[in-house]
């Protein structure tokens, strides 16, 4: 495949190694040819490589086969999700899905991606509903513009919330941001 057909988003095999595209932007130069400047993440080891390709630099294409799944429990260094066609209980290493854990709670149904075999990504619902359980109460202050207090969810993500919210309270986070998008009633 050649480097100018690469997304955000998609994986790819260089130098051996599978890679996932997590910035591409395609910079023009003066006289010369253009360059095509990538961050990529591998796949195994998650290490971040910042890498320039010319235009004629070709790349491995990978085939990511997705399937969706349901998060069912954690057991000591793996966590277990319901594969949902076959029922089967596929386990993962924790260190390997640790960063999206903190948004998914017992049930929740994920798409799970695979390329050769291997475990590439874990994508939650990109909109959650998570219960506060704790939170500090409301001080109006010397505040100009919206106020913010961090508020600690069910899953033990942290976030941002606007000072009305209170323990207890349900609220929706946006999985890709991390954000308080609104509160649920």
């Amino acid at each position: 495949m050649n480097i100018q057909d690469v997304k955000i988003n998609s994986t790819i095999e260089f130098d051996g190694k599978l890679w996932y595209v997590v910035e591409y932007q395609k910079v023009s130069r003066p006289r010369l040819a253009a360059l095509f400047r990538t961050k990529l993440k591998n796949i195994e080891t998650g290490q971040v490589l910042e890498k320039n390709f010319l235009p004629s630099e070709t790349v491995g294409e990978v085939f990511v086969d997705t399937k969706e799944m349901q998060y069912s429990y954690e057991d000591g260094d793996l966590v277990y999700f319901m594969d949902l066609e076959t029922y089967d209980q596929v386990p993962f290493d924790k260190a390997q899905v640790q960063d999206v854990m903190k948004y998914i709670k017992d049930d929740t149904v994920c798409s799970v991606k695979y390329a050769n075999g291997k475990l590439i990504s874990i994508d939650p619902p990109t909109f959650i509903e998570l219960n506060i359980v704790e939170c500090e109460p409301a001080v109006a202050g010397n505040t100009s513009g919206t106020a913010y207090k961090p508020a600690k969810c069910e899953t033990g993500l942290v976030v941002k919330v606007p000072l009305f919210v209170n323990n207890g309270e349900r609220i929706r986070i946006d999985t890709r941001t991390g954000e308080y998008m609104e509160r649920v009633k």
